[in-house]
């Protein structure tokens, strides 16, 4: 799979290079073309290493979701703001979560904490509960509903 991505880039630089304009869009433009280019030619030959194939759409989708999600705590955070009357509800959630490594649960929390609004506060000595400040909380079954399976559901696909 490492040696699918590394090709990939290399494509992509390729294509800037060949292009002449170093930008983003451009090399994320070559990047999407090197991907193509290598999924045709791994679907002519029998490739024990089909899976990146099965990674990247799923990362780029996690991406897509956890953008949408910081938007939609931007703009909540934002209104609650520039409410004029005080109706904030803040909590602190318990939160177990069915990561099996260390990595998996500092990605989590990460993401949990560039997320507007909440943050990690602690983690638990035996690694199974995090607990999570909320800055304005509705329903807390919601919440937790939303997190597992939402942000740690894609996860654990883009990770394992």
């Amino acid at each position: 799979m490492m040696k699918n991505f590394l090709l990939n880039l290399l494509l992509s630089l390729v294509w800037v290079a060949l292009t002449g304009h170093l930008n983003y869009l451009n090399f994320f433009f070559g990047f999407i073309l090197g991907f193509g280019i290598l999924w045709v030619l791994a679907r002519t030959r029998d490739s024990a290493e089909k899976g990146y194939f099965y990674k990247v759409p799923k990362l780029l989708l996690f991406c897509l979701f956890f953008l949408y999600d910081i938007l939609k705590a931007n703009i909540e955070v934002t209104k609650e703001i520039l409410t004029p009357r005080f109706q904030l509800r803040p909590a602190v959630v318990t939160f177990e979560h069915s990561l099996k490594s260390d990595f998996e649960i500092t990605m989590l929390t990460n993401l949990i904490a560039l997320t507007p609004g909440t943050m990690v506060l602690k983690i638990s000595p035996d690694k199974k509960y995090l607990f999570i400040h909320c800055f304005n909380i509705k329903d807390k079954e919601q919440f937790i509903a939303h997190l597992r399976n939402g942000l740690e559901k894609k996860l654990i696909e883009v990770i394992r």
